[in-house]
């Protein structure tokens, strides 16, 4: 046993640190497992962890994958708008005035008086 404190939480720098020393030959599953007091099979699990995902840190950079992710978000934000818009327009009476009431909302405001009226 060692003189160092037990490690009570397990961050992914210290899961990567212990990836990375098995990876260099410094230590292995079964040592870390028993040091930690870990099954192997959760050791061999961050090992098999970090190598899936090492290809995608080669393939693009943190900060693409972050702008990726925010673009897909924008897009199903909008895409959530565009269906709220349709479920206003189908509650809606009047097909003449559904265009001009979702036009209405998606620029910001309320359906006008004359639209509702239009529409009954």
């Amino acid at each position: 046993m060692s003189n160092e404190a037990p490690v009570r939480c397990w961050t992914a720098k210290r899961k990567s640190a212990v990836v990375i020393d098995n990876f260099k030959g410094k230590t292995t599953p079964v040592k870390v497992a028993r040091q930690h007091d870990f099954t192997v099979a959760e050791v061999e699990r961050w090992v098999e962890e970090a190598e899936r995902n090492m290809e995608h840190g080669f393939r693009t950079r943190p900060k693409d994958l972050r702008e990726q992710y925010e673009k897909k978000l924008q897009e199903i934000r909008e895409a959530l708008g565009d269906a709220h818009l349709q479920i206003y327009a189908l509650n809606g009476i009047g097909a003449c005035s559904t265009t001009r009431r979702t036009r209405e909302v998606a620029a910001g405001g309320a359906p006008s008086q004359r639209s509702l009226c239009l529409a009954q």
